[in-house]
């Protein structure tokens, strides 16, 4: 006689390990993200966004080569040329106010960006280590310059007291090192290996080599990125400009770029130069031309840096 042995209850599969059910997600009720009509959505939304940054930009662009019968027709605001010149561009650059502003302006720029990055990564890399001379001092008055900003008044007594009136140093001296970007410095230094700086020490490396030869090295990303920080400020600068320039040939570009844009004030025949019997172009196309010389060089050279950003900020902020 055979026996049957009982069955056994077939267990439930389980689920493997590290794998969680997907949960689907809607703004709209009824509807999933992969849906046809929420993607409809997402890109009609993304398409106004594109449109609301890039048709103000392309009308500007369009209105400083349009041809000054057709900006007269359009009242001012041209959004797409019919015959381009670019009798504006030659006018303000062939000389006179706004290409000594261009020159102004780069060359402010680039001494500024200079001298900011190498007194911010010496000033970060000697905070960043704990037994450098006047460590807690020096920090102390770092965070203190974040809460207490002097005003105008003590500032522009300051620059006067040093003579710095009507020079270029006055544009660059106040505001050449920004505590925030000293402390994110200090941040990502402070992050760096310990060993590795204590194994160059012990080879008998100096601190100016450590900072040099390993250091900087290592924090391309992060300098890169203050060193945008401080060029994009430069360039953006006027208000100093404004306190401490007295003469307008060394005028910076956005100084240039508020009197004569926002203010709405006329470029005189002496300040733009056009070949003799040549008519003047446009006050729009002048201004929108202006407002495009100022722009550019900056967005130029940010795809150069673009790469770092994200990596540059993100190092240092989270510990472990």
């Amino acid at each position: 006689m055979t026996t049957m042995s009982p069955t056994r209850p077939s267990r439930p599969t389980r689920p493997t390990r590290g794998t969680k059910p997907r949960r689907s997600y809607s703004a709209v009720p009824g509807e999933s993200p992969g849906s046809p009509p929420w993607r409809v959505l997402k890109s009609l939304l993304l398409l106004v966004c594109v449109l609301l940054v890039v048709v103000p930009f392309l009308a500007i662009i369009s209105t400083s080569i349009a041809d000054p019968t057709q900006i007269t027709k359009a009242g001012g605001f041209v959004l797409w040329p019919d015959s381009p010149t670019f009798d504006s561009y030659t006018a303000l650059l062939s000389g006179g106010l706004v290409s000594q502003a261009m020159t102004v302006s780069v060359g402010v720029t680039v001494v500024g960006t200079g001298l900011s990055l190498v007194t911010s990564v010496m000033l970060a890399y000697g905070l960043s280590r704990p037994g450098s001379f006047g460590h807690k001092p020096v920090l102390m008055l770092l965070l203190m310059s974040l809460l207490f900003v002097p005003g105008v008044i003590p500032t522009y007594l300051m620059v006067k007291q040093l003579g710095l009136i009507n020079s270029y140093w006055s544009l660059i001296l106040p505001t050449m090192i920004n505590a925030f970007n000293v402390i994110v410095l200090r941040s990502f230094f402070m992050n760096l290996p310990r060993e590795l700086i204590d194994a160059a020490r012990i080879d008998g490396a100096s601190e100016w080599a450590i900072l040099t030869k390993i250091v900087i090295p290592l924090s391309k990303a992060s300098i890169g990125v203050i060193g945008l920080f401080y060029a994009v400020t430069y360039w953006n600068a006027f208000f100093n400009a404004l306190l401490f320039m007295n003469d307008a040939s060394k005028w910076p570009m956005q100084l240039v770029l508020r009197t004569y844009v926002v203010n709405n004030s006329t470029l005189s025949g002496g300040q733009i130069d056009v070949a003799a019997g040549a008519p003047v172009p446009p006050a729009q196309s002048l201004q929108a031309a202006i407002l495009v010389l100022s722009i550019v060089p900056i967005v130029l050279v940010y795809p150069f840096v673009q790469r770092h950003m994200n990596k540059g900020v993100m190092i240092g902020a989270v510990k472990g």
